[in-house]
């Protein structure tokens, strides 16, 4: 059975799978891209596999960061990542707990300041970053605050904007 287009059953059969053997809850993801030395391509691309198919993902810098602003920027898709993965959690949430949604909107935006990424400052790039749900449902008020708070405590890209993760980084020469 469908809730909210999230496969119920199958969230419930993952669930007793990790519990019965909580290390199948670990998984490595990755992303190997390659920066377009060409020009009138987009900067950078990668193929990224999940669930046994894969896809091409592209960004550019934007034209005044000297890229070709043919696709979006690194930026905007850690604002669709958040987007989509909070849409995600509260979704599934929602639909574990039985509250049916009629829609769900998430807006993810940030303040951006480009000066230090240019040298300009020292101060951070992005300065604010905000989540807007929109969401109709018979459900009451305070259960989809309910389903709103646990969805913020649960969702892995909130966790990563909210807590300091360690950033491992590590330059591997190849021959010219």
């Amino acid at each position: 059975m469908k809730r909210n287009n999230v496969a119920v059953e199958r969230v419930e059969k993952t669930l007793a799978e990790f519990r019965a053997e909580p290390g199948k809850a670990r998984r490595t993801q990755r992303v190997e891209g390659v920066w377009n030395l060409i020009e009138g391509k987009p900067q950078f691309s990668a193929t990224v596999a999940f669930d046994g198919k894969s896809a091409v993902l592209e960004a550019d810098q934007p034209s005044f960061l000297g890229g070709g602003g043919a696709q979006p920027g690194p930026i905007l898709y850690c604002l669709f990542g958040l987007a989509a993965c909070y849409a995600g959690t509260f979704a599934t949430t929602a639909a574990m707990m039985g509250v049916e949604l009629t829609s769900l909107k998430v807006v993810a935006e940030n303040d951006v300041n480009f000066s230090p990424v240019l040298g300009l400052a020292e101060t951070p790039p992005i300065e604010r970053v905000r989540l807007i749900v929109q969401v109709s449902s018979p459900a009451p008020q305070a259960k989809l605050q309910e389903v709103e708070t646990l969805a913020s405590q649960r969702c892995p890209a909130v966790y990563c904007l909210t807590h300091p993760i360690p950033l491992e980084t590590r330059l591997e020469l190849k021959s010219a």
